[in-house]
């Protein structure tokens, strides 16, 4: 599972025209799903969402991860995420599971934040969405499982 984390100050996930998600400040988790990605990838990233110091303390150092602050998570599935451009100019999404598996294992990391006691909004799976967001910092990292 590959997770590119931003940090920011508000972002929204609209949908033909509607908004169906919106937070203020916290995290926006844009996640691609691989085929062989199974509980213990989608622990490791949630772990990762939850305990990443990403938040300043009172001397602006990274000290305080999204629960300690406050913040909100906005998790957004990605499979471009996957996309494997090492050869010609087209992506090659052969790593990325399938659409019902990584439907499953979306849900299953969405189910583990909330249940760590995070407040987490989400985007549409397999929605063609737009995604609007003010990176805070800017603080992005990328979380891999696959490279642990």
């Amino acid at each position: 599972m590959r997770a590119v984390i931003q940090r920011v100050s508000r972002a929204s996930v609209t949908v033909d025209g509607e908004v169906i998600a919106r937070i203020g400040r916290g995290l926006v988790v844009l996640v691609g799903v691989a085929k062989t990605d199974g509980p213990t990838d989608t622990e490791y990233v949630a772990s990762k969402v939850h305990g990443l110091r990403l938040f300043p303390d009172a001397d602006g150092r990274l000290q305080h991860s999204v629960f300690d602050a406050g913040g909100s998570v906005l998790v957004v599935s990605q499979f471009t995420l996957l996309g494997d451009v090492r050869r010609g100019r087209r992506p090659s999404f052969d790593a990325a599971a399938p659409a019902g598996d990584a439907r499953r294992t979306y849900e299953d990391l969405v189910a583990r934040l909330t249940a760590a006691g995070l407040d987490v909004a989400t985007g549409r799976f397999q929605a063609h969405m737009h995604v609007e967001l003010v990176n805070d910092g800017p603080v992005t990292v990328i979380v891999d499982s696959q490279t642990r």
